[in-house]
């Protein structure tokens, strides 16, 4: 199992208290292009993870090669990514995905607020729709017990 989730805040409470038992996940990738270079943030990251899980921070270039090596070995893998732009780009890259859960997506000025944890741009917006033509479920929940929102069906 693979849930894909595009969360701004990447590793934090959420994730570890509600997504990993929720998906029996045993694996963390955090796509993100600044992150991958960052050791001390990956560092102060991997601290909120649980020894059992293994976590990888990978350029969204790489993710479909970290992916890959992981192979399918049973491994249960919760991907973040910071925005949809990167999200897309892994997908156009060869990162293969079927649904893409929104978690939380800051409101800044010039977004719309759509949920109560999900603002998007209209460039969000349009990043979404290209990914719902493309396949690609949008499942708008903040944690797995949250009532599922579809929005921008095809």
């Amino acid at each position: 199992m693979i849930l894909v989730r595009i969360d701004n805040r990447l590793i934090h409470g959420q994730i570890i208290e509600t997504w990993l038992p929720y998906t029996s996940a045993n694996q963390i990738i955090v796509a993100n292009d600044e992150l991958s270079h960052d050791i001390l943030q990956q560092e102060i990251m991997s601290l909120a993870i649980p020894q059992t899980v293994d976590s990888s921070f990978v350029s969204v270039d790489a993710l479909h090669d970290a992916i890959n090596q992981i192979g399918s070995n049973g491994e249960h893998i919760i991907v973040l990514f910071s925005n949809c732009a990167d999200a897309k780009r892994a997908y156009e890259a060869g990162f293969d995905f079927d649904m893409l859960n929104i978690g939380n997506v800051h409101y800044s000025p010039g977004k719309k607020q759509i949920s109560p944890s999900v603002a998007l741009s209209d460039e969000d917006e349009n990043c979404l729709k290209l990914l719902n033509r493309k396949g690609v479920k949008l499942d708008f929940r903040c944690v797995p017990n949250d009532p599922v929102q579809v929005r921008f069906e095809s």
